[in-house]
């Protein structure tokens, strides 16, 4: 989402490998190579993380097979091609922060078109749909300022964490509040649930914003994220169905058990997002660490869902983003718009839902979330706006081999967590996901170094 931070170059200093030629395209469909047992290297996982562990360990002669759960590849990065001509991405949408970020540099050397997003291109609006004149923006951005202030000066003196939302109804005195004022709180609180994807009845309010800064612009693919994990997986062997059950590993290697088959290998790169690895779905024998335990259970897996909506005609404004600020009761509920419009050409709306809404919203039907979607439209646009000819929408959390969206900070949990969540255990199981890199949690490029970092652990 809009990110208020620029990443540090520094954490970015990784050589790109090049893709052999192209043995599987993105359905990831492959073989294994003829070299045996503990020869071998098993990824767990075709999403960023382990494609770029198994592009790396390809690139230096390693014999690697993937293993994907689902039938096709690319994992929280899925680009759906369901409306003809106009590819949308329901998982990761953008590079953020273009910079120094290997993704950059893996979109040019796909040749992938980019698009930038401007955050300040917005056009915002009150409960009644009106637009949010100059004094209303003035007020809004004191109370974010003074949301931001009292955030900044909990973590420069507590000693004990908090919620978000604790500490900052805490420090504006809450209770004094007129309903208009905290109309405008919540809208600035919901912000960080869209950023961070956590609920800040349950964000840290200490470490919620521990990852790096962000440099340079934010960008997403007109043509869909699927170029850069497709440039990824050429050449790899990737098995896809095989939902893996089981990782045991000895002295000697390890051995990975699917709903198909089993697997021998010297070192296995498990890339399971933290949401599966919380679900227990997955078995490790012996079993995992202590730290690595507590990192799984304490840190926090968020939401973030995505709701498309293709239209006749387009009825909004030429702007990036809309924002809508809901009533106090509807807290959270179809704040963050973007014009799908700009990037495409097509009559396009893509609202967002984060945290405790997002996740409430999956076990709606799909005609609920529309009509809900639309009774914000309405009020924005008026009740004569054209009905929808047809929708797209995600339920991150509902998805078995995802368990949400990305990982946040939740209260109890700490940055260094993140690197036992890294740590490789017996010098056999390795470990990769956005949620194992401690400066770049949550983005694509903070997945993909994670996956470089754990390949150069088993060839470096």
């Amino acid at each position: 989402m809009r990110r208020r931070r620029f990443l540090q170059s520094a954490s970015l200093g990784v050589a790109l490998t090049s893709p052999a030629a192209c043995r599987v395209g993105r359905t990831g469909t492959g073989s294994t190579s003829s070299s045996s047992g503990r020869d071998k290297v098993i990824v767990v996982g075709a999403g960023i993380s382990g494609l770029a562990a198994a592009r790396h360990l390809a690139g230096r002669g390693v014999d690697v097979v993937v293993l994907e759960a689902r039938n096709r590849i690319g994992g929280r990065i899925w680009t759906s091609e369901k409306w003809a001509g106009t590819p949308l991405d329901l998982g990761a949408s953008w590079i953020h922060g273009i910079d120094n970020n290997p993704i950059a540099a893996l979109a040019a050397k796909a040749e992938a078109r980019t698009v930038v997003t401007d955050p300040e291109s917005s056009t915002d609006y009150l409960p009644d749909g009106n637009e949010v004149d100059d004094a209303q923006a003035e007020a809004l951005g004191d109370w974010q300022t003074k949301t931001e202030d009292a955030l900044a000066a909990y973590q420069n003196k507590a000693d004990k964490d908090a919620s978000v939302r604790g500490i900052v109804e805490g420090a504006l005195n809450w209770s004094s509040l007129s309903g208009t004022d905290k109309t405008l709180v919540s809208f600035g609180l919901n912000e960080y649930e869209q950023e961070y994807s956590g609920s800040v009845n349950q964000m840290s309010a200490w470490y919620f914003d521990s990852d790096a800064d962000i440099k340079g612009k934010d960008v997403l693919f007109p043509g869909g994220y699927h170029q850069i994990t497709d440039l990824l997986a050429r050449g790899l062997s990737i098995r896809t169905g095989h939902v893996v059950k089981r990782i045991d590993r000895d002295s000697g290697g390890v051995t990975v058990t699917t709903g198909k088959d089993t697997f021998d290998a010297g070192h296995v790169v498990v890339t399971l997002p933290l949401g599966v690895l919380q679900s227990g779905s997955v078995t490790f024998s012996p079993g995992l660490p202590k730290a690595k335990r507590t990192a799984i259970a304490t840190l926090g897996m968020g939401v973030l869902n995505k709701c498309y909506l293709r239209f006749p005609t387009v009825f909004w404004p030429d702007t990036d983003w809309m924002t809508y600020i809901p009533e106090l009761e509807r807290f959270g509920q179809w704040e963050q718009w973007i014009n799908i419009t700009r990037p495409t050409g097509k009559p396009v709306l893509l609202g967002f839902n984060a945290a405790d809404f997002g996740r409430t919203i999956e076990g709606w039907s799909d005609a609920r979330i529309v009509d809900s979607a639309m009774g914000t439209l309405k009020t924005i646009f008026g009740s004569d706006i054209p009905a929808p000819v047809d929708h797209q929408i995600t339920r991150w959390a509902s998805d078995p081999y995802a368990r949400g969206s990305y990982s946040y900070n939740k209260i109890g949990s700490t940055p260094a967590m993140r690197d036992h969540l890294a740590a490789s255990v017996g010098k056999r199981v390795h470990f990769a996901g956005e949620a194992t890199h401690r400066a770049s949690y949550q983005t694509v490029h903070g997945a993909y170094l994670s996956g470089i970092r754990a390949a150069k652990e088993i060839v470096d």
